[in-house]
């Protein structure tokens, strides 16, 4: 219910956005989206949350035509990277992703290590996760934050004490079995599906976001295919993205559907 009101209430004030939007593009935009906290939200065959509402609204005034469609985060960042998916949204921008597309910034956000509270000692480095190898940690497959993430993942599975997963969910509940002792990713990624499934609600208040030099604040928003649009639909849809960043929805968004402290942990508007 609480996820339908706010819908309704972003949905509303899009519309009354969208109505100075006038570019089109030529024909329907592929866009397969996983599970990313509340900004896209996947239930069976609905799919929900702050990008999905925004590109339902921009359907609403004739501008493009958005085909959602719910895949795993691996895939979906496979199909966009050989030309089968025209968006990738959200996404953070790395240099990997740049190859394939052209990034339009929508929002500033980071990854901090995430892990439920306890009397461990703070981790102020990446070099003190990896000297700490009584701690396992867990991923989901297909998430990116950068070179010195990826680094990560090489010296952690050296080690052998990285756990990959498929989704948030699912490493939310390592972590509460205690299988996992820490996570990384965006804290709103995480709080966002805690917040929706009753069976990991009680670690919200539990959690503790240590933040890393290696780790940043960086740009979040969409890529666009260098692949598989043509010209003018690339242009279109650029400008289109654009002119959404600079209204503040999303921004706006992301304040209807988390908690303040959840976002000052890891969003910033532009």
């Amino acid at each position: 219910m609480q996820i339908a009101v706010l819908r309704t209430i972003l949905f509303a004030a899009l519309l009354v956005f969208t109505q100075q939007i006038f570019a089109a593009c030529s024909r329907i935009i592929n866009v397969p989206v996983a599970v990313t906290g509340r900004s896209v939200i996947i239930n069976g065959e609905q799919i929900d949350g702050i990008y999905p509402d925004i590109l339902r609204s921009l359907m609403e005034k004739d501008t493009c035509k958005f085909a959602l469609s719910a895949v795993p985060r691996a895939r979906m960042e496979l199909m966009f990277e050989t030309g089968r998916a025209d968006l990738l949204i959200p996404a953070s921008r790395t240099p990997k992703r740049d190859e394939h597309g052209i990034f339009v910034p929508m929002i500033y956000n980071r990854a901090t290590l995430i892990s439920l509270e306890s009397n461990r000692p703070v981790i102020t480095s990446m070099q003190e996760l990896l000297d700490k190898k009584d701690l396992k940690v867990a991923l989901v497959r297909g998430f990116d934050y950068g070179p010195a993430y990826q680094e990560l993942i090489k010296e952690l599975t050296r080690q052998k004490r990285l756990y990959f997963d498929t989704d948030p969910l699912s490493v939310a509940r390592l972590l509460k079995a205690g299988i996992a002792d820490v996570t990384i990713m965006a804290p709103s990624i995480l709080a966002g599906v805690i917040m929706d499934d009753a069976r990991v609600q009680d670690m919200l208040e539990k959690l503790r976001f240590e933040p890393i030099p290696e780790l940043p604040w960086g740009d979040s928003g969409a890529y666009i295919s260098k692949k598989s649009l043509g010209v003018e639909d690339t242009v279109a849809l650029k400008d289109i993205l654009e002119q959404v960043a600079k209204s503040g929805m999303v921004w706006k968004g992301f304040q209807r559907y988390y908690p303040a402290n959840v976002l000052k942990e890891s969003i910033r508007p532009r």
